[in-house]
């Protein structure tokens, strides 16, 4: 996941709600991108 772009890891990450993938995947890029201390627009991630 290192070697995503910032913009690439949080389209993912919105990519994997809307589809509904395995909790386990999302919680991996959440993790991801809490370490890059990027932000999450949390009225998508509240629709998860």
């Amino acid at each position: 996941m290192r070697s995503l772009s910032d913009e690439l890891l949080l389209e993912s990450f919105y990519k994997a709600i809307e589809l509904k993938l395995s909790p386990e995947f999302i919680q991996l890029i959440e993790k991801e991108i809490e370490r890059r201390s990027l932000k999450v627009n949390t009225k998508i991630k509240k629709t998860s």
